[in-house]
């Protein structure tokens, strides 16, 4: 007699929009100011301007554009703005929000999630939401009535990825131990936008 496979399920992701936006406008103000440099600048100006860029728009991408969390039925992948942490549910310990959302494997190991970032003033006003809620009258107010839908953004994330992780620990192709790859396609253009910055600087 076979066992019915588990129903699979495309990977959800959780980013931050104001990160991307805040990033779309550092692109384009970079850019202004760098183009126009590279124009209109005389003598060592558009070199200095070229290493400027090539040093400035990969660290924007790192920390606007690349941040991200993705979970699926055996792992969750989170994505940084210098490396990538593939981490099967098995290894994850717990998901937790504080001052920051961050990942705690079973070996102690803790890992930041960068693209769910954690806002006071909002979990201020969701406890506040929360609280008229719960007392309202009429059949539908009560303790935890409206929990989710007044929860923080960062702490429904963070619910979801620690259910995701409770769910699947146990599936046999959700075992292994953390695995790192570092963004060298962020790391290098930036190192070399920072040492030919430097070198035009000091000549």
């Amino acid at each position: 007699m076979t066992t019915p496979e588990q129903p699979q399920y495309a990977d959800r992701s959780f980013r931050s929009t104001p990160g991307i936006i805040g990033g779309l406008l550092l692109i384009g103000f970079a850019a202004w100011i760098g183009g126009d440099a590279l124009v209109t600048g005389e003598g060592r100006v558009p070199w200095i301007a070229a290493a400027g860029l090539l040093l400035v728009v990969p660290l924007i991408v790192a920390f606007t554009f690349r941040p991200v969390v993705y979970a699926g039925a055996d792992r969750m992948r989170v994505r940084n703005p210098f490396r990538t942490v593939e981490l099967p549910w098995a290894a994850v310990a717990d998901v937790r929000a504080g001052y920051s959302s961050e990942v705690v494997t079973v070996d102690g190991t803790v890992y930041q999630l960068w693209s769910v970032p954690v806002s006071l003033r909002e979990r201020k006003r969701a406890a506040r939401r929360r609280d008229r809620t719960e007392a309202a009258p009429g059949p539908a107010a009560g303790p935890g009535t409206g929990q989710a839908a007044a929860s923080a953004g960062a702490d429904r994330a963070v619910a979801d990825l620690r259910e995701l992780a409770e769910r699947g620990a146990s599936r046999p192709t959700a075992q292994g131990t953390a695995r790192i790859r570092w963004a060298y396609e962020i790391i290098v253009p930036a190192l070399a936008g920072l040492v030919l910055l430097l070198v035009l600087l000091a000549v």
